[in-house]
């Protein structure tokens, strides 16, 4: 199946249409218009340094729906100690460079180009981009981020500096998107990391048809930035039940 070439318009082929490893289309840019057309459509942008834009929508699908999130047994001794502070929107342009700098770090390569990370750090100053960060003695350790439209989020990437920072901040973000209404993260590829938290493969035929309504419907979050949202409450939960 071939793959499609994108111009300067606001457009994509409809998902169906992609290759069989998920590849849709090559080109475009990372506006903030296009990305967010692209989110409403199931596709995201993924592509190595020095190639051009890349534009996927696999079959099937990874999602997680918070109401289904499992925690393990060690992790949930691990948030009751506490051994870290978690905060939302409080570092986001340190949380996505440090995502790419630890890949680099670990030789893994990274698809974070410069051009990716301006391009969220805009999506997060206009309101749809978030992260959760966790801290240690006020060093940032671990950390995620994703995009959020609507009832839906569409997580990134993670990464860590002191074990189980990234999944203890991991956990506050879905308690928050569960208090918030989000029936659906969108996970992207499979991960055995993922599985281990509830996450499930569905079609991607059943995941657009979840998309067309979520991305459209109110949820609870606040407009902008999560910054003023404490994460205590939001792991409680896992500190009683160890």
């Amino acid at each position: 199946m071939s793959v499609f070439l994108l111009d300067n318009s606001l457009f994509f082929p409809p998902v169906e249409l992609s290759r069989e490893d998920g590849l849709l289309a090559v080109g475009g840019d990372l506006s903030p218009e296009r990305l967010l057309l692209a989110y409403r459509q199931g596709i995201f942008p993924w592509y190595n340094p020095g190639d051009p834009i890349l534009w996927w929508s696999p079959d099937p699908r990874l999602i997680l729906e918070p109401e289904r999130l499992h925690v393990p047994r060690r992790l949930r001794r691990v948030i009751a100690s506490p051994p870290f502070e978690i905060t939302f929107d409080k570092a986001f342009n340190e949380v996505i460079r440090s995502c790419a700098q630890v890949r680099r770090e670990k030789g893994e390569g990274t698809w974070l180009t410069g051009e990716m990370i301006h391009a969220y750090c805009r999506l997060h100053r206009l309101g749809y981009a978030h992260s959760a960060e966790a801290w240690r003695h006020g060093e940032l350790v671990g950390g995620l981020y994703g995009v959020a439209m609507g009832r839906a989020f569409f997580g990134e990437s993670m990464f860590h500096r002191a074990r189980d920072a990234s999944k203890v901040a991991f956990v506050a973000l879905v308690g928050l998107l569960k208090h918030w209404d989000f029936p659906l993260i969108d996970c992207q590829v499979v991960t055995a990391h993922l599985l281990r938290f509830g996450a499930r493969t569905v079609p991607r035929r059943e995941f657009i048809t979840w998309l067309e309504v979520l991305v459209n419907q109110p949820s609870g979050a606040p407009a902008g930035e999560w910054s003023g949202i404490t994460a205590h409450e939001f792991l409680e939960d896992y500190r009683r039940n160890k």
